[in-house]
């Protein structure tokens, strides 16, 4: 047979009905004879004989063991660690998690929102910073369909799993301060969504606890939340005449580095660089990356979680489970000489 082989395929050449290949090859097959189960495993065998995942759906009268994954960019370290802890836990629970990455587009998010309801998923865990809690209910509708946020917008409410992100802030500006550097610049991200709101304000906040000086007007450095993002700031920070600056995340601190680099100063002996995150990357950078540490792995494992309870059970009250952060010193910072 050229073609794909069909359960009817299987059935016809085993002399049997469709009912009777379904029973068998879905482990229900006990009143066969050991004879007709042998002889429907045989040809199942020969002819690579796969089951529609839809079909079978229907026929056990199951759901349809999946769960979707909606992140700004499964390219970013940050995200692809995000979705490997919630993969260990969907493995380990025999879910299937559909992955979908809307490039921080609103309209796309919702585009890839409505197309995984349109699978008949089981649950939904949605990372995003433009859809608001009203959005994505009015996009579920009357679907029964459980849904987990992971944080970046403090406006969504529901079952969620968060980092501290002002605790973050401060503790970055704390350590800079501790290194006596009182010339910092910041670069942040063009569009700031909530967590990097309260990022940025922990930090601010702890600057002038310490009664250092920011200056906003030259020393805040918009630019994309990428590396190229902090390989473009480069000489906006080297103008600044800083000898700090802490990068919105990890990515926008590495491409600052490289930008630096290439223009003639030294990280971190002219001017320290602090990160935010602790992506795999920070240990294989030169020099590796000071940086404050939100456990990722752990915030999928953690999602995936609650949602697996949340589709066993009928729960409905809002959950909020938090995660620490904490500050990694690496190479990048030092002292102000």
């Amino acid at each position: 047979m050229g073609k794909k082989v069909t359960i009817r395929d299987i059935a016809r050449l085993a002399g049997v009905s469709v009912t009777t290949v379904s029973q068998i090859l879905n482990g229900k097959g006990e009143r066969f004879s050991q004879k007709t189960r042998d002889k429907i495993f045989k040809l199942r065998d020969e002819y690579g004989y796969v089951p529609d995942f839809n079909a079978r759906s229907l026929i056990l009268r199951q759901s349809s063991s999946m769960i979707g994954v909606l992140v700004p960019n499964i390219s970013s370290p940050f995200f692809g660690t995000f979705v490997e802890g919630v993969q260990h836990v969907a493995q380990h629970e025999r879910m299937i998690p559909l992955i979908f990455s809307a490039d921080r587009n609103a309209e796309l998010e919702q585009n890839y929102l409505s197309q995984m309801l349109e699978r008949s998923i089981d649950g939904l865990i949605i990372a995003s910073a433009t859809m608001t809690t009203d959005t994505i209910n009015r996009i579920i509708g009357a679907r029964d369909v459980p849904y987990i946020l992971f944080d970046q917008n403090y406006a969504q409410e529901g079952t969620r799993v968060l980092t501290d992100d002002y605790r973050g802030g401060e503790l970055a500006a704390q350590h800079l301060a501790d290194l006596g550097h009182k010339k910092i610049a910041i670069l942040e991200p063009n569009e700031l969504s909530e967590n990097f709101t309260q990022r940025l304000t922990g930090f601010q906040d702890c600057l002038r606890k310490n009664h250092i000086e920011l200056d906003v007007a030259h020393n805040v450095i918009k630019a994309p939340l990428s590396r190229r993002g902090g390989y473009d700031a480069a000489a906006a920070v080297i103008k600044a005449g800083v000898t700090a600056a802490f990068a919105g995340n990890d990515d926008m601190a590495i491409g600052l580095m490289r930008g630096l680099r290439e223009r003639g100063v030294k990280v971190p002996d002219q001017i320290s660089i602090m990160g935010y995150d602790d992506i795999y990357l920070d240990e294989y950078v030169s020099p590796q990356l000071t940086t404050i540490r939100q456990p990722i792995m752990d915030l999928g494992i953690g999602a995936a979680k609650m949602l697996l309870n949340k589709i066993h059970s009928d729960q409905e009250q809002e959950q909020i489970q938090r995660f620490p952060v904490e500050l990694v010193q690496r190479q990048s910072t030092a002292r102000v000489r």
